[in-house]
């Protein structure tokens, strides 16, 4: 049974910064691409950042880049998010999705607000 559970999400002011983690089980970890992606209220789903199995290959949406940072431990089958410099806009449900038949996490909620 294929399972990713994020956590780490929560309510930050801005400039501050949060870690989130996505800890996968039931599939391959190590030989995926994984993703993070984010969606706000009344707005599509976005690409945030894409990580390859290597874990040296990455991907980032342009209005994060400089700011988050995507990683990996393939002995601990986890993929971080590290968001520093948060911003108002960044405010959403963010989720981790594996190249693995597609699956989604639950999401975890990132609010940044004053």
């Amino acid at each position: 049974q294929v399972q990713l559970v994020e956590s780490g999400g929560g309510w930050v002011q801005p400039g501050g910064s949060l870690r989130l983690s996505c800890a996968c089980s039931g599939f391959s970890f190590s030989l995926y691409d994984m993703s993070w992606y984010r969606q706000a209220p009344g707005k599509g789903r976005e690409l945030v950042a894409r990580i390859r199995p290597n874990g040296q290959d990455t991907t980032y949406a342009d209005s994060v880049k400089g700011r988050f940072t995507i990683s990996r431990d393939n002995s601990k089958n986890t993929v971080y998010l590290q968001m520093d410099s948060l911003k108002v806009e960044d405010t959403a449900v963010y989720k981790c999705f594996t190249a693995y038949g597609g699956f989604w996490g639950q999401g975890t909620q990132v609010t940044v607000s004053s």
